[in-house]
């Protein structure tokens, strides 16, 4: 086992220790100068699918605003409380800065990768949609680069479907009995049953439950946040200071100086946003869009607000006096601290009430990445309920038994792979990206609002014909 676990560590150290991150940076930097700022000229368009007149309903689709909400609730988990504060703990206010820039760029990213799974998507017999990057390295590089996505499948299934539910439940059984001195075996219960209640309705009893949970979660934690800001209006100035003073190393409030702050916020922006991972393209793919850009747009307003929740956690603390620079502090700890600092000892239960929201939208939606990674290791019918009582075992492992979590000391060097194995298959599709991107440009050029794909203009491709209608049929 030991053998096992060292064989694991050298490849969290070549990926997320030594490699990965400078390389999503650079892809992200690469992507937005050769888009033309894609996510720059298209940001205004990124708000219109929270539009209803932009809405078209489909009983038997996913609206490109339900998958936006379900990868909304994918990006922003427990990282977004626990992560930013051990974020600007370690590496000082000035990590912040260093994740916002990171979110911009991987907008540029988001958009890109999911606008391929967009465009290499299937139609399923139920009228739903399925893709992501196992579906373009299979039907977009071809059938000799199968084994590639079985790769990916393989550790897209390892590292979210079922370690990363596994730190959920754990989390969110953890945070329960802090605050309100529940039993984890009660919140494993209440967690399993509600977790098949949701994963056995498939793609759209998910999509209907993130329509729901998602708004709420996001709404609530950021009017919380405002009311932080206004009640500290005066010290804001002096805190956006202190962000990007810290950044550039002019002030230093942590060991470790500017380096620590660039480490910490580009490690927590990509861990959080996602983009680049090849993780939210699967949720991408599911929706009813006219054009692969739509969603690829919509996608990259998904980095933007979990850019802004994430924020908002980094407000909350750095405008509490509970902060203190390098100190060695359990992130959920820090937060609740800093929340009761703000609104008093009951905000500690609103807190858990936020990460039980926000835990249980990534389980939903790491449980559906895990679906669409088994339909593409195996077809067999019993595979996908082996699946759904495994996520739902874990879960409860996770949530009863905290040592339990260290059994999945994989997920973080497999993410790794997955996101190489993913960039690398952008990078030998991007020609196509942007044959794609030009006729969405072509087309709001040509007076057209609403740009619509023809799969005959793109006959060299093998794409699904039925996944894309005639511009006619279009509503």
């Amino acid at each position: 086992m030991e053998t096992v676990h060292s064989l694991f560590k050298i490849l969290e150290d070549l990926t997320w220790g030594q490699s990965l991150i400078p390389i999503l940076v650079v892809f992200g930097i690469f992507m937005t100068i050769v888009t033309g700022f894609v996510q720059f000229r298209f940001f205004k368009r990124m708000f219109r699918v929270l539009l209803p007149k932009n809405q078209f309903s489909d009983p038997n689709k996913i609206s490109a605003r339900q998958a936006l909400l379900v990868s909304v609730g994918g990006r922003v988990g427990g990282g977004n409380i626990a992560g930013v504060a051990v974020a600007i703990t370690i590496g000082g206010p000035g990590a912040v800065f260093w994740m916002w820039l990171i979110a911009l760029v991987g907008m540029a990213t988001s958009l890109v990768e999911c606008t391929l799974a967009q465009l290499y998507k299937r139609s399923l017999p139920d009228g739903t949609y399925r893709g992501g990057p196992a579906g373009y390295i299979r039907y977009g590089l071809g059938d000799q680069y199968r084994w590639l996505a079985v790769v990916y499948a393989i550790c897209l299934l390892a590292s979210f479907a079922l370690g990363f539910n596994a730190f959920q439940g754990n989390t969110l059984a953890g945070a329960v009995h802090n605050s309100m001195g529940i039993d984890r075996l009660w919140t494993g219960i209440f967690l399993a049953l509600l977790t098949a209640f949701i994963v056995y309705g498939g793609i759209k009893r998910i999509a209907k439950a993130s329509d729901i949970i998602v708004p709420v979660m996001a709404l609530t934690y950021l009017a919380f946040a405002i009311v932080v800001i206004l009640l500290n209006i005066t010290q804001v100035p002096d805190v956006i200071v202190s962000i990007v003073t810290n950044a550039f190393g002019l002030q230093e409030v942590v060991s470790g100086g500017i380096g620590a702050a660039i480490a910490q916020g580009l490690r927590r922006g990509l861990f959080s946003n996602e983009a680049g991972l090849g993780s939210a393209p699967n949720v991408a793919a599911t929706a009813y869009v006219r054009h692969p850009i739509s969603q690829g747009i919509t996608q990259s307003l998904s980095v933007f607000i979990d850019t802004i929740i994430c924020t908002a956690t980094a407000f909350v603390i750095l405008l509490s006096e509970v902060y203190v620079p390098g100190a060695s502090i359990d992130g959920i700890v820090l937060a609740q601290q800093a929340f009761v600092s703000h609104f008093g000892v009951w905000a500690q239960h609103y807190l858990t009430f936020a990460i039980l929201l926000f835990a249980f939208s990534s389980v939903i939606y790491n449980y559906y990445l895990g679906e669409v990674a088994m339909a593409e290791i195996s077809k067999h019918p019993l595979a996908l309920h082996v699946l759904r009582i495994a996520i739902i075992g874990v879960l409860f492992l996770g949530a009863v038994a905290p040592n339990a979590t260290s059994v999945f000391f994989f997920s973080d060097p497999l993410m790794g792979i997955l996101a190489l194995v993913n960039l690398m298959a952008i990078l030998m599709l991007f020609p196509v990206v942007m044959r794609v991107l030009n006729d969405y440009r072509q087309q709001l050029k040509a007076g057209h609002e609403r740009p619509v794909l023809n799969p005959e203009d793109f006959s060299d491709l093998n794409l699904d014909r039925s996944a894309w209608k005639p511009k006619e049929q279009m509503p």
